[in-house]
């Protein structure tokens, strides 16, 4: 069930009546109800895959916080008996239990989703393998079904089971509330990958009727719907012509597939995070923010730090930041800072940050070129943080020209034009043809077709084609007026003008908006994730 679907109206209207209808103790039920009813539409299967990582969890957390309310029981009877050592080693023991409780869920969690996700990956890989060294057999695939959402969900989950591990709070003792956290509906389809000690604080609440909070949440819905129907989905129909046989589209053409996937992507994604966010303020829940402007980032560090944040922070606390200090790169940093010196002092961030690209590329997707352009990413960071003392040399010889807005348009141009290219990768999801398009961009650029009526026949007309630039325009002004507070607080201060703002919106979605059979949109791209 898509946000951009009939069905969806459809059912959260109903939700909405019902939500503030009932006695308000019962609300997070009728959430949790409500979560499950919809993730049925994606498959009754998937309830069952869902259903183990949110109850295999909860038991694995709950049994965590037993051991150590166990273990501070017994410190406490004995703390006049016990020594320093004595207790250092009864924590020691007793954390060792609690470690092999919480593995024992991520192997099943995240083994869950390595078969489901991964197993045709590998047979593909090793089929390729098998053909290069000319091999007459083929390994079948599985072709397994790929549950709505489940590397949003199980990650969601594996972080609340590593915090509690972490002692950072109790466990929730209530396996319905707990379920509600994990099946949330408005964020099971493209995340964000929330915390618990963040969504439990108004998810389980008790909320009256707020019309404000109502209304804005009602007005980011909107915005986020508009920008799937009339940008994004209008974008998707040239770049499906110019991936359907790249080899007829060289040069140029490349060129625009990196620019206007670029707007597709961010059109559709932040579309489905504000519908995402917008619902849920409609039901007085608050989900974490993922983006801020990471098309105005001056490199691709702060792009990171603005786009998908919720992803980036996920890999940042629980995999650079454990491995950066695990036993095995700390033997590696001291032995490499004895044989390199100070150089080798960066041996051990470059093996973690390139391990994290490595993982967030391969999260992305099932594939080569994910794990590329992950490892691309990582690359162009490291690089970045090596030129560093250049750039101070630059600027020294040029120190009025840092902080003008002309060195600031060139470096948010820069990154948009860079992070475009890398993510070419994400678009023909194949690394040899990424490579050689990319390559035609210098040996067969043609700028005729920009003028003789070419890109008119990639399925859009004139019109059309203006549209999607007038939406594209209308989000990056939206995104200025935004930086110090965002455009629907000051439309709920004047009504007048939010209701025609709406109205308006409404009328172009439904003018311009693109459709499929049955008058809904196609699927965000990151539902496939």
């Amino acid at each position: 069930m898509s946000f951009a679907s009939a069905q969806f109206l459809a059912f959260f209207a109903v939700l909405f009546v019902l939500y503030y209808l009932i006695p308000r103790r019962h609300q997070w039920k009728l959430l949790l109800v409500g979560s499950v009813f919809f993730y049925f539409f994606a498959g009754w299967y998937c309830l069952v895959y869902i259903g183990v990582t949110a109850v295999t969890t909860w038991l694995a957390a709950r049994k965590i916080g037993a051991l150590q309310a166990r273990q501070d029981a017994w410190l406490r009877e004995r703390r006049e008996e016990l020594n320093k050592e004595a207790r250092k080693a009864r924590k020691a023991a007793d954390k060792k239990v609690r470690w092999r409780w919480a593995l024992g869920s991520m192997l099943l969690n995240f083994g869950i989703l390595a078969v489901v996700k991964y197993t045709d990956f590998v047979l593909g890989s090793v089929n390729g393998v098998l053909s290069a060294a000319g091999a007459g057999t083929q390994l079948p695939l599985a072709n397994l079904v790929l549950p709505m959402g489940i590397s949003f969900y199980t990650f969601q989950s594996m972080g609340y089971l590593i915090d509690v591990y972490w002692g950072k709070y109790p466990p929730e003792r209530s396996l319905g509330r707990f379920a509600l956290f994990v099946t949330f509906f408005p964020q099971l389809i493209q995340g964000p990958i929330s915390r618990y000690n963040d969504l439990s604080q108004t998810l389980y609440a008790e909320h009256r009727w707020d019309s404000r909070q109502i209304a804005m949440g009602g007005m980011r819905a909107l915005w986020g719907l508009g920008k799937k129907l009339i940008i994004a989905d209008r974008l998707a129909i040239p770049l499906r012509e110019l991936t359907a046989a790249p080899e007829e589209y060289a040069g140029l053409y490349v060129l625009a597939v990196m620019f206007l996937y670029a707007v597709q992507l961010y059109a559709d994604f932040t579309g489905g995070i504000d519908i995402t966010i917008g619902v849920a303020q409609m039901l007085g829940v608050k989900v974490t923010e993922n983006f801020e402007r990471p098309f105005f980032s001056k490199n691709i560090a702060e792009y990171w730090r603005r786009w998908h944040i919720t992803m980036g922070t996920w890999f940042r606390d629980y995999v650079f930041y454990p491995l950066s200090v695990s036993k095995g790169v700390l033997k590696l940093h001291q032995k490499a800072r004895a044989r390199l010196g100070e150089a080798g002092k960066r041996v051990s961030v470059y093996l973690c940050t390139m391990i994290l690209w490595f993982v967030t590329g391969l999260w992305h997707g099932a594939s080569w070129n994910f794990i590329v352009w992950g490892l691309l990413n990582g690359v162009v960071i490291l690089v970045s943080q090596e030129c560093e003392p250049l750039y101070a040399r630059f600027h020294g010889r040029f120190p009025g020209l840092k902080g003008t807005f002309g060195y600031r348009l060139f470096e948010v141009g820069r990154t948009f034009v860079l992070m475009s290219a890398i993510r070419v990768l994400d678009v023909y999801r194949d690394v040899p043809l990424t490579f050689r398009q990319v390559g035609t961009v210098f040996t067969s650029f043609r700028p005729s077709v920009l003028w003789d009526g070419s890109f008119l026949e990639l399925g859009l007309s004139a019109g059309d084609w203006l549209i999607a630039a007038l939406g594209a325009a209308a989000l990056v002004v939206c995104s200025l007026l935004g930086r110090r507070e965002p455009v629907r607080q000051r439309l709920v201060r004047r009504p007048s003008l939010a209701w025609g703002g709406c109205a308006a919106l409404v009328v172009c979605m439904v003018i311009f908006g693109v459709y499929g059979i049955g008058f809904d949109a196609t699927q965000f791209i990151y539902n496939q994730f």
